[in-house]
């Protein structure tokens, strides 16, 4: 999309070209000569391996596509190939996006990182008066706001951002502010409710006419909803029984700035490009400032190692931090800036090595296919003329450990399971409606063929006996699993209460 358009704004464009080559002066050591036959052999054996269904890889240096292809397919059973152009859901690497527009918003001086949220929505609130008053928009997008994680407000449910915003009042900290971390989708989308007070548009439509237009990322969505109608979109799988199978999209809209992007590979290359130009994109225009940018990727927050990938036994990382919208590590002498995205069925992976001006950008349609990281680490070796190390085969064999293990607590649980027991009452008692202030309204219903749980529209299922006053429920929605959920009687021997996971729903009277 053009946006100069005049003889002066023609000058600006020639020279903010000249200052995106200057840019580009990258050190010598990212100048390797990339073999695109050789990571193309790679990535279709490591596909195999790990029995991707869909996926698609960009390489790219400096504003330079060195690579761009696809493998598998759309979905299974159809023949439609995944190609560059392909969409898939980004899921969290949003995130960078929603920091990005709200760093267009510093930019043009309508707010600072270090505004109070309440300045801008007077309403935000939550257990603690004083992180109430002290949040900063900073905190939002660096997960140290001292939350516990949220995500029961909005996967599977139907709530909306008003909802979400009047239930943070009552979620206790999970420690101080700013002195742990833990993940918050809940607080990216109070940072895209920002964007849209401060904007006067919802944060999709402004991430879509701010960066998506003026990247040129003409098939790239910011919602699940508008893929509908749309040609060369990936559909999830899961693996469900042993077998893959295809599944429903998980929404993600209600918390949209999160992580409800969708796009292609072909087109994550623009953004991953205009990063790396320090906010200058391809043809020259300037998205973001280079103040912008470079405050995106400072260090914010330290990350636990509890909480950071799996990867981390193999990279061995000797400090691990968080940006804005980027985990970031050192690599092998390298500082690795990069963000996965998970959502049911799909995945991606972006990494930067800014230093060197290169990055590799991967999506999937295979639920938790964790190639993606050994295909972002083989890509970035490529590029850096690092000796060959098979990642796929490594990692295979970190992942393969960890499902064994977690069996192994599959199978202790099922052990420690007090099979002769019953439950004190007939199946019926527990229909009733259990509400938590945080969680929101559960209802158990008794039919014919015994009771069934309701969690908002993406969470139900039947309840079976498991233990005493414990049964297990096990979601329609076959790929999300099961639950152990546990009644609590009164003293007159009635239900007062359930308790899904950690969270304890009492029991409304009727």
């Amino acid at each position: 999309m053009p946006h100069f358009v005049n003889g002066g704004a023609s000058f600006r464009r020639a020279a903010a070209l000249l200052l995106a080559a200057v840019l580009w002066s990258a050190p010598v050591s990212a100048f390797q000569e990339f073999d695109a036959g050789e990571f193309h052999a790679y990535v279709e054996q490591a596909v195999a391996d790990w029995d991707a269904t869909g996926l698609a890889v960009a390489v790219v240096r400096g504003q330079e596509l060195l690579f761009a292809r696809g493998y598998g397919v759309l979905e299974l059973g159809k023949p439609d190939a995944v190609d560059p152009d392909t969409l898939f859901s980004v899921g969290s690497t949003t995130k960078a996006m929603t920091a990005a527009t709200l760093g267009i918003l510093v930019d043009e001086g309508k707010l600072a990182w270090d505004d109070p949220v309440r300045r801008h929505i007077p309403e935000f609130e939550v257990d603690d008066p004083w992180v109430s008053e002290a949040m900063t928009v900073r905190d939002l997008l660096t997960h140290r706001g001292g939350l516990p994680n949220t995500d029961l407000f909005w996967y599977g449910q139907d709530t909306d951002m008003d909802e979400m915003l009047s239930r943070l009042r009552h979620v206790e900290p999970a420690y101080s502010m700013r002195s742990g971390f833990i993940y918050q989708n809940v607080m990216y989308a109070t940072a895209g409710e920002v964007v849209k007070r401060v904007s006067g548009m919802p944060w999709h439509d402004f991430v879509d006419s701010r960066i998506f237009d003026r990247l040129g990322m003409e098939r790239t969505v910011a919602l699940l909803a508008l893929t509908r109608g749309r040609g060369n979109v990936a559909s999830p799988h899961h693996v469900v029984d042993g077998e893959t199978v295809v599944i429903e999209n998980a929404p993600v809209d209600s918390v949209a700035a999160a992580g409800s992007v969708w796009s292609s590979v072909r087109e994550m290359s623009l953004w991953l490009r205009m990063l790396l130009a320090s906010g200058v994109a391809a043809d020259g225009t300037r998205i973001l400032s280079e103040a912008v940018v470079e405050e995106m990727f400072r260090p914010q927050a330290l990350v636990d190692r509890a909480g950071f990938y799996p990867t981390q036994q193999l990279t061995k990382p000797k400090w691990v931090t968080y940006g804005l919208g980027w985990f970031q590590q050192d690599y092998d002498g390298e500082a690795l800036d990069f963000h996965t995205g998970s959502i049911d069925g799909m995945v991606a992976i972006a990494g930067l090595i800014r230093d060197e001006g290169i990055g590799v950008y991967v999506l999937g349609n295979r639920d938790h296919v964790e190639v993606r990281h050994a295909l972002m680490l083989r890509g970035l070796d490529s590029l850096l003329g690092k000796p060959f190390r098979d990642w796929s085969a490594e990692l295979k064999e970190v992942y393969v450990g960890l499902a064994e293990a977690q069996e192994k607590t599959l199978a202790a649980l099922q052990a420690a399971r007090t099979e002769d027991s019953r439950s004190h009452l007939e199946p019926s008692a527990y229909a009733g409606t259990y509400r938590h202030e945080v969680g929101g309204e559960i209802v158990v219903r008794a039919g014919e063929e015994g009771i069934r749980l309701e969690y908002g529209p993406g969470l139900q299922g039947p309840l079976t006996h498991w233990s005493h006053e414990t049964f297990r429920v096990a979601w329609d929605a076959r790929w999300r699993g099961e639950l152990l959920v546990t009644f609590d009687l009164d003293s007159a021997g009635n239900p007062a209460g359930l308790s899904l996971g950690e969270t304890r729903f009492r029991r409304v009277a009727e």
